[in-house]
C-alpha cells in the first residue's frame, strides 16, 4: 500500500503543475489567442520565484506563497509582448509565442548568472509538508493526498474551481468565450474584444507563471533554465482536454501518471520485470502525447476563432 501512496503522490507532483499551467492556457485560448508560449512563461515564473527564495535559509510557507505570486507577475510580464503582437498588431500568434519560448531560457541564464554568479539558482526546499495536521490520518485519502505534499498544490483545485465558475457563470467568462468563437458578433453586441482578450491573456500568464514555480520546487534543488518541456506538455493537455476545465483535469492526471511511470519504473514490479531499456521508459510521456494528439485532433472542438486576428 505504501508503494501505491508513493505513486499517487508522485503523480500529483507531475499532474498539478500541468493542470495549473493548462488552465492558465485556456484563459488565453478561449478568448481566441493561441498560447504556445507556456514553456517560456513557466521558465520566467520559475526563475523569478526561485530567485526570491534563493537567499532564504529556511523559508516559510508564506515565503513560498509570495514567491508563487511573484512568479505569476513574471508570467504576466513575459506574455505581454505576445499579447501586444497578437491583439494590437495582429501578428502571427504562433511565431510570437515560440519567440518567447526561445528567448526566455537565454534571458534567465544570463540574468541568473549576473545576479547569483553562476548558471543555476539554488534554493533550500523547506516547503514540503510531511503530514497535514488533522488530515494526514484519514484512512487511504490521508496517505495519498495529505502526506509529503506542498501548500501550493492546493492551487490546482482552487484554479480548477475558479476556471469553471469564471468561464461558465460570469459575464466576463461569457464575453471571453464569445471573443474566441466569433469576435465580430461579440463586438456587435458591445463587447470590447481587444480589452477582453488582453485580460484573458494576462490571466493566462499569471496562472502559468505560478505553475512554473509549482513544478520546480518539488522536483529540483536549483533552477537551471529548464522546466523539462512541461510547457509543451501543458499545450498538449489543453488540446487533450478540449479546452474544458474538467477534461483538462483528467488529461493532467493521465500525463502526470505517464511521467511518474517513466521515472519510477524500477520500483514498479510490472514495469521492472519487462527488462526494457531505461530510454524506452523515459519516452513514455512523449509517445503518449503524440498518440493522444493524433486521436484527439480528429475531433477537436477548439474555439472557432482561435489563432485568428480581429481588426
Amino acid at each position: 500500500m505504501s508503494l501505491f501512496y508513493f505513486i499517487v503522490q508522485q503523480t500529483l507532483i507531475g499532474a498539478i503543475p500541468l493542470l495549473v499551467v493548462a488552465l492558465g492556457g485556456i484563459f488565453s485560448e478561449r478568448g481566441g489567442i493561441l498560447n504556445f508560449s507556456l514553456e517560456g512563461i513557466m521558465l520566467a515564473g520559475a526563475f523569478v520565484g526561485t530567485l526570491h527564495i534563493h537567499n532564504l535559509e529556511a523559508g516559510t510557507q508564506g515565503d513560498y506563497v509570495v514567491a508563487a505570486l511573484l512568479a505569476g507577475v513574471a508570467g504576466m510580464a513575459i506574455i505581454l509582448p505576445h499579447a501586444i503582437s497578437s491583439i494590437s498588431l495582429n501578428g502571427n500568434q504562433i511565431i510570437s509565442g515560440m519567440a518567447i519560448n526561445l528567448l526566455t531560457p537565454a534571458a534567465t541564464t544570463i540574468i541568473g548568472r549576473a545576479l547569483v554568479g553562476r548558471l543555476q539558482v539554488t534554493f533550500t526546499n523547506s516547503y514540503i509538508i510531511r503530514a497535514v495536521p488533522g488530515l494526514s490520518g484519514i484512512p487511504v485519502l490521508g496517505g495519498m493526498f495529505f502526506q509529503n505534499t506542498y501548500v501550493m498544490h492546493l492551487l490546482g483545485p482552487i484554479v480548477l474551481v475558479l476556471a469553471i465558475v469564471v468561464l461558465n457563470y460570469t459575464r466576463f467568462g461569457m464575453h471571453l468565450k464569445a471573443c474566441g468563437e466569433n469576435p465580430e458578433a461579440a463586438a456587435s453586441t458591445g463587447i470590447n474584444v481587444t480589452l477582453t482578450r488582453y485580460i484573458g491573456v494576462m490571466i493566462s500568464g499569471f496562472i502559468a507563471g505560478m505553475g512554473g514555480l509549482i513544478f520546480i520546487i518539488p522536483n529540483a534543488s536549483e533552477f537551471a533554465s529548464t522546466v523539462s518541456g512541461y510547457g509543451y506538455l501543458a499545450v498538449a493537455v489543453v488540446i487533450f482536454g478540449q479546452w474544458q476545465p474538467m477534461k483538462i483535469l483528467f488529461a493532467a492526471i493521465f500525463f502526470g501518471l505517464m511521467k511518474t511511470m517513466s521515472v519510477l519504473y524500477t520500483i514498479v514490479p510490472v514495469l521492472s520485470g519487462l527488462g526494457a531499456s531505461q530510454y524506452i521508459y523515459k519516452m513514455i510521456p512523449y509517445v503518449a502525447t503524440i498518440v493522444v494528439l493524433f486521436i484527439i485532433t480528429r475531433r477537436s472542438s477548439q474555439p472557432s476563432a482561435l489563432g485568428l486576428s480581429y481588426e
